[in-house]
C-alpha cells in the first residue's frame, strides 16, 4: 500500500467539528485513504455511497431530526461520492451546525456538483483537500529516489494512476479502461454535456497541443464549435481533475501576451491514452512536452499536499520570448525552464529580468528534480 501524503494531514483534522471534503479524480484511491485513515480510529462510523439510489433519496430535502435519526449513535459519517445527491452542501451543513460530535466526511469524484453545492452552504465549515494520482514525492518514500529516477521514462508514458502502478505489464489496459470508463463519467451525466462526441474531440485537441499556449478561438475551428462552448467544457474538464490551467504573466511590458493560458493534464498516462500513443520516448517528437507536463503537475501536487500556496503562471511575448513556469509567492516571482535533456542550454530571457528583477531563476532537469519536487522553494 503506497502511503498518501494527505493521510496525516486529514488526521490532524478529525474532530475539529468541521467537515472534511476529499475531491479527486475517480480512481485515484479516495475511498482507500479514507479507510486507511479510519482503520485506526475508535468510532462508530456510517458509510454512504451516492452512487447508490436510496442513498441519494435519504440524503435530499433532509431535517435535522430526520438526520439525527439517519446517523443514530454513530460519531462519524463518510459520504463517498458526494457530488451525486442534490443539494449535499445543505445536507452536511445541518449535520456540522446541529450535530457537532459527528465527524462528516465527504468524497467527490468531481467539483462539478459538489463544489458549487458546497462551497456556500458550508462557508467557514469545511476542510477541502485535492487528491490526485500518486506523486513523485509519495512513490520516492514507497520506494527509493533511485528508483523513481530509474522509472522516470515509464513515469512519463504511463502516468501515477494507482491501478497502472501496481500492475506492471497491463499498463496500456488498465489506461484504456480509465479513459472509456471514467474520465468523462461525471460529465456525462450533467446536462451541460449535450454533445459527447464534441467534448472527446476536445479532449484530443488539448492533447495534442500540450506544452502549447492555447487560444480558444483556434480550438473551436478544430473541433467545429463556437468559442463560448470550448470555453465551458474546458472549464468542466477543469472541475472533473482531468486537466488544469495556467494563465500568463502579464504586468510590465506591452508586448507580453495578457490572456493566454497553458493546459495540462493532472496525467500523463492519461495524456498518452488520449492520444493512443504509449511509444518510447526515443520514438516520440513530444519528449519535451511530456516532461513539461509531468514536471508542472508533479508540482501542483507537491505545493497542495505542502499548502504551498502560490500564484502560477507561463511567460511569453509577441516577440516569441517565453519562460515554462513562473511562482509568485509572498510577493516574489520564481522562474524556471524545464529541459529533458541535462546538457541541452537553457535561458531566461534578459526582457523578463529586466522587467522583474529580483526574481529566483532556475532550469529544471531529470538531474535535478528532486530539488524543485521534494524541498520546495
Amino acid at each position: 500500500m503506497v502511503p498518501r501524503l494527505l493521510q496525516s494531514i486529514i488526521e490532524k483534522r478529525i474532530g475539529k467539528h468541521k467537515a472534511i471534503l476529499l475531491l479527486g479524480p475517480r480512481q485515484v484511491g479516495k475511498t482507500t485513504l479514507i479507510k486507511q485513515l479510519t482503520n485506526s480510529l475508535q468510532e462508530k462510523i456510517l458509510w454512504l455511497n451516492g452512487d447508490d439510489a436510496d442513498i441519494r433519496n435519504s440524503l435530499q430535502e433532509v431535517n435535522s431530526t430526520r438526520i439525527k435519526t439517519l446517523i443514530g449513535n454513530n460519531t462519524m459519517i463518510i459520504i463517498d461520492e458526494a457530488q451525486r445527491i442534490p443539494d449535499i452542501g445543505v445536507t452536511i451543513k445541518i449535520i456540522v451546525d446541529n450535530i457537532p460530535q459527528v465527524q462528516v466526511i465527504a468524497t467527490g469524484s468531481s467539483s462539478l456538483e459538489l463544489a458549487g453545492q458546497i462551497k456556500e452552504p458550508l462557508t467557514g465549515r469545511k476542510y477541502e483537500y485535492h487528491l490526485y494520482p500518486f506523486s513523485f514525492a509519495e512513490m520516492v518514500e514507497y520506494t527509493s529516489l533511485l528508483e523513481e529516477k530509474r522509472l522516470l521514462e515509464h513515469r512519463l508514458i504511463f502516468g501515477y494512476y494507482p491501478e497502472i502502478v501496481i500492475n506492471p505489464g497491463e499498463e496500456r489496459e488498465h489506461l484504456q479502461l480509465l479513459t472509456d470508463s471514467y474520465l468523462y463519467k461525471d460529465l456525462f451525466t450533467l446536462e451541460q454535456i449535450k454533445k459527447p462526441q464534441l467534448l472527446e474531440k476536445l479532449v484530443q485537441a488539448l492533447a495534442l497541443q500540450l506544452g502549447n499556449e492555447v487560444i480558444y478561438h483556434e480550438l473551436a475551428q478544430i473541433v467545429g464549435a463556437d468559442k463560448e462552448t470550448i470555453e465551458r467544457y474546458i472549464d468542466l474538464l477543469e472541475k472533473a481533475f482531468v486537466i488544469f490551467r495556467i494563465p500568463s504573466l502579464s504586468r510590465n511590458l506591452r508586448n507580453e501576451i495578457k490572456k493566454g493560458r497553458k493546459i495540462y493534464f493532472w496525467d500523463n498516462g492519461i495524456r498518452n491514452a488520449i492520444i493512443k500513443n504509449f511509444n518510447q520516448l526515443s520514438l516520440r517528437q513530444d519528449t519535451g512536452a511530456l516532461w513539461e507536463n509531468f514536471i508542472v503537475s508533479e508540482r501542483q501536487k507537491a505545493n497542495h499536499y505542502n499548502s504551498h500556496f502560490v500564484n502560477k503562471y507561463f511567460w511569453r511575448t509577441h516577440a516569441q520570448q517565453e519562460i515554462d513556469y513562473v511562482e509568485e509567492s509572498n510577493g516574489r516571482l520564481a522562474a524556471w525552464e524545464f529541459k529533458w535533456n541535462p546538457k541541452a542550454k537553457g535561458k531566461i530571457p534578459a526582457t523578463f529580468l529586466e522587467a522583474y528583477p529580483d526574481t529566483q531563476t532556475g532550469i529544471i532537469t531529470p538531474q535535478n528534480m528532486e530539488e524543485w519536487l521534494l524541498r520546495l522553494a
